[in-house]
């Protein structure tokens, strides 16, 4: 299955169960370990894994078995590598601190005038 297959259905997945401000990070270029990122906020500890839950059995009817979850209940990020596409699951107070969205939104032409510069 192909990286934006499984974004599709994962976008599907977290909208379905209520996922809150559903943010895709397309991050070819700019990283090798995977092409997209997707960032969603959760009302609670137990709606974040289970929306990572419910996007792992949802893929695994498809045949992709996830390479990872890390997180459980009681955490204020839970992240689902899918190899192509990870999920970042927060709360909201943690995806204000860690603001991933910012974070690799840098620039490819910026970047690379500041390190010759």
């Amino acid at each position: 299955m192909q990286a934006e297959e499984i974004l599709k259905i994962v976008q599907e997945v977290l909208d379905e169960r209520k996922g809150q401000n559903i943010t895709t990070l397309d991050v070819r270029g700019k990283t090798s370990f995977t092409d997209y990122m997707v960032v969603v906020t959760g009302t609670s500890d137990r709606h974040l894994k289970s929306l990572c839950d419910y996007v792992a059995e949802k893929l695994k009817e498809s045949g992709i078995k996830p390479l990872g979850i890390e997180g459980d209940l009681g955490s204020d990020w839970v992240l689902l590598d899918l190899g192509d596409v990870i999920v970042h699951a927060m709360n909201a107070q943690a995806r204000g601190f860690y603001q991933l969205e910012k974070l690799w939104s840098v620039d490819d032409s910026k970047e690379s005038e500041q390190q010759l510069g």
